[in-house]
């Protein structure tokens, strides 16, 4: 049987060869009701993209334009602070890596805040047709996964893709550190150094963004110890005057000999309470961070979170692909262990040989 082309679709409907291939891809360039015609055309005839020819045409779309006219992306700012791209401790990593794929595939990025006063969703959607953005890498949610429901034609229009967490209220296709394995990972080292009480110190907000990932890959972790080990996590809101007043009775309670966390402070309120780091409690980063080079931790990669957003933005442009997806898929970034100074030095077999 002979394949049906795209010019086939082009007679049929009375259009140009590239007006339908625009179609097929959602443009918007071809206006709603002429690509809904189009795309049913396509669908009665039986239309099936040749893979190899698809895979050719994408890569010409990233390669071969001119400097001028290669294909922008729009980079939102959904954190409350117009800064967060800069002055945040974890959400520039994320863009670092989506500007350098970005750059790499041959696209351009357009930043944009979500919460700028002068801006609504009337104002967004006009602003990004007239700059002929095609598709969004949300980045910033921090305390919330929902999206504002005042934007939600923007998230209907668009293909998007978000970082860092999974979203509701719209369910949108995501990339981020793998939570779960990370804490289990972290638990794993701790063992290995020759702990055996491990803690877990974490702001309840943060749990609640990643769906309790941090929280139930710790007690996954726990479950091959014995009961009497397995220690209750101290999940609280940080923010509280009594963090540290909460934090002591949980120390004295539970005994945690090290701690998995996301916060420097605990450093400095274990000292205050009279611990020394790491001869009394040892300290796990469940988010290493360059800044404090010397703590020992999970490197969370999130530069390549930020890559794999942008892969998987370009995968929806190039399917045709936009609006909330009925069966989201979500890309896990797994971290890397980071030695430091904040844990007991780890005794090699060579070492436990001399010393016996």
């Amino acid at each position: 049987m002979k394949r049906v082309t795209m010019m086939d679709i082009a007679r049929e409907a009375g259009v140009s060869k590239n007006a339908v291939s625009l179609a097929l891809r959602n443009d918007p360039q071809i206006p709603e009701k002429t690509r809904q015609r189009i795309q049913a055309i396509a669908d009665r005839l039986d239309y099936r993209k040749d893979p190899v020819v698809a895979q050719l045409m994408a890569r010409l779309r990233t390669t071969s334009e001119p400097e001028g006219n290669k294909a922008t992306l729009g980079l939102i700012n959904a954190n409350e602070k117009g800064d967060a791209f800069t002055n945040h401790p974890t959400i520039p990593r994320y863009v670092e890596g989506c500007r350098r794929r970005a750059s790499q595939l041959g696209y351009s990025l357009d930043t944009f805040w979500l919460y700028d006063p002068e801006i609504n969703a009337t104002r967004l959607q006009r602003i990004l047709r007239a700059r002929g953005i095609r598709g969004l890498l949300i980045v910033g949610l921090m305390n919330r996964n929902r999206l504002p429901e005042e934007f939600s034609e923007i998230w209907e229009s668009f293909p998007c893709i978000v970082t860092g967490v999974r979203t509701r209220k719209p369910a949108i296709s995501f990339a981020s550190t793998d939570h779960h394995i990370i804490t289990l990972r972290a638990f794993e080292h701790a063992l290995e150094l020759g702990y055996r009480r491990p803690g877990l110190v974490l702001d309840r907000t943060i749990d609640l963004l990643v769906e309790g990932r941090f929280s139930a890959g710790y007690r996954t972790a726990q479950e091959p110890l014995p009961r009497k080990e397995r220690l209750n996590p101290l999940i609280e809101d940080r923010k509280g005057s009594g963090t540290l007043k909460t934090f002591e009775k949980w120390l004295k309670k539970e005994r945690p000999d090290v701690i998995f966390t996301l916060y420097n402070d605990v450093r400095d309120q274990l000292e205050s309470l009279g611990y020394k780091t790491p001869d009394d409690i040892g300290l796990i980063q469940l988010e290493w961070r360059p800044d404090r080079p010397n703590w020992a931790g999970m490197n969370q990669h999130n530069d390549l979170v930020g890559e794999a957003a942008v892969d998987m933005i370009i995968s929806l442009l190039h399917s045709g692909e936009s609006g909330p997806p009925p069966f989201p898929r979500a890309t896990l970034i797994g971290g890397s262990w980071v030695d430091g100074i904040t844990v007991r030095r780890q005794v090699s077999e060579s070492e436990l040989g001399t010393a016996s």
